[in-house]
């Protein structure tokens, strides 16, 4: 086991954390165009890359689309690549999402999650990642703004791993992280640039163009290779079959990025997948992603000192789903709460649909019960979320219905 390193403390707010933790990266290309509550992110890189403090491209452009599909060029060259966005952005990127994991493009992108409008609307729910939670890309959701420093710095890792090569989306709460200022402790330099190196290009074998010689998977007209290609019904089933079988590989380099960056920083987030609190002896859970589990934390405790069991699970990474641990988790307790920040119009929370599969035929599964919360912004107070533990603890005896309900709205 290593060593945890010294490491100094600053006084950051969200984005500033992402900056930083871009700006240890060995960064080579940063493209993006602002959007609230993203754009402290890119203003701060932005002011490293004119400092001269970084040996980095920062490539302003018009617009979304053209941000990420500027990633998916230097990355296909071989560069490191990263870009930020919110909501609005997020869905003018909506194309070139699919594209850049389709051709298996290591590029990071941090989302300051922002409801999309309309009406418009600047501040925090999940429904814009959510849209995105089926275009292939990894997805991580963070806590605070120590984890989603940490976590940039792993999903260049996990990305650039051979037997990934996919792009990984870390998200943070609008406002609720990306403003808010906290105490983070940073690596030195030298210790983020031993533990990512430098983007190493995988090589491949093109026996029809290039024989038995093994080329860099990149752009380089030494070695002609085609990146997106027309991909009919004859082979892009194959390679849908791919991105799959890469998905399902992450599982296991996910959880030894973690644990690697744990063994330097002294931090980690439960497994990697999953945060549990105060969970062994529960009788009820409630689970949920970002900032929000927090304060449940705060109110797990409070209701333990009245007697009550129950805990608390944080779900960190969202694709790929880490539904082997929820299952195996989940079936302890009596009933599980779910707290959804986004909605599936017509349907259920996310979160929930997803434990819902997740559990779907388990002999032992919990009654389970979907909370609609905070869209828009709006606030989850420490009495709301109380109440909600006090519902759930209700549907013990007197069962899960209704399984769908709205919390905090008027």
């Amino acid at each position: 086991m290593q060593k945890v390193v010294k490491q100094r403390m600053m006084a950051l707010n969200g984005d500033e954390a992402v900056a930083w933790a871009v700006k240890q990266s060995n960064v080579d290309v940063v493209s993006a165009y602002p959007i609230t509550p993203q754009t402290l992110i890119v203003e701060r890189i932005s002011e490293f890359v004119h400092n001269g403090e970084v040996d980095m491209e920062f490539i302003k452009v018009e617009s979304e689309h053209s941000a990420l599909s500027a990633c998916v060029g230097a990355a296909a060259a071989g560069a490191r690549a990263f870009t930020a966005t919110a909501a609005n952005g997020l869905q003018l990127m909506f194309e070139i999402l699919y594209i850049t994991a389709s051709l298996r493009l290591p590029v990071v992108m941090v989302v300051v999650n922002r409801a999309p409008s309309g009406p418009i609307n600047i501040h925090c729910d999940h429904n814009d990642t959510m849209g995105a939670r089926d275009s292939g890309w990894i997805q991580i959701y963070t806590e605070d703004a120590q984890e989603a420093y940490d976590s940039t710095i792993q999903a260049f890792k996990i990305s650039e791993n051979p037997e990934v090569l996919l792009p990984t989306m870390v998200t943070l709460d609008g406002f609720f992280i990306s403003h808010t200022l906290q105490n983070v402790s940073l690596l030195p330099d030298e210790v983020v640039h031993e533990f990512l190196g430098v983007r190493k290009v995988p090589k491949i074998k093109v026996p029809e163009i290039h024989g038995d010689k093994e080329v860099p998977l990149m752009l380089n007209p030494r070695y002609p290779l085609t990146f997106g290609p027309l991909d009919l019904f004859d082979y892009y089933f194959e390679h849908k079959r791919q991105q799959i079988e890469a998905m399902m590989r992450a599982y296991k380099v996910i959880e030894e990025v973690h644990r690697e960056y744990a063994e330097i920083s002294g931090r980690s987030y439960g497994d990697g997948f999953i945060e549990p609190y105060r969970i062994d002896d529960a009788d009820v859970v409630v689970v949920g992603l970002g900032s929000t589990m927090g304060t449940t934390k705060t109110i797990v405790d409070e209701l333990r000192e009245e007697g009550k069991k129950v805990g608390s699970i944080r779900v960190r990474v969202f694709r790929p789903f880490p539904r082997e641990r929820l299952k195996k988790v989940l079936c302890n307790f009596d009933a599980v709460g779910v707290l959804d920040r986004g909605i599936s119009f017509g349907h259920y929370g996310q979160l929930y649909t997803d434990l819902c599969a997740t559990l779907y035929g388990v002999k032992d599964a919990p009654a389970m019960i979907d909370f609609v919360y905070g869209l828009g912004g709006r606030d989850m107070p420490p009495k709301l979320l109380k109440k909600i533990f006090e519902e759930v603890l209700e549907a013990r005896v007197k069962g899960p219905e209704p399984v769908f309900r709205i919390k905090g709205v008027r």
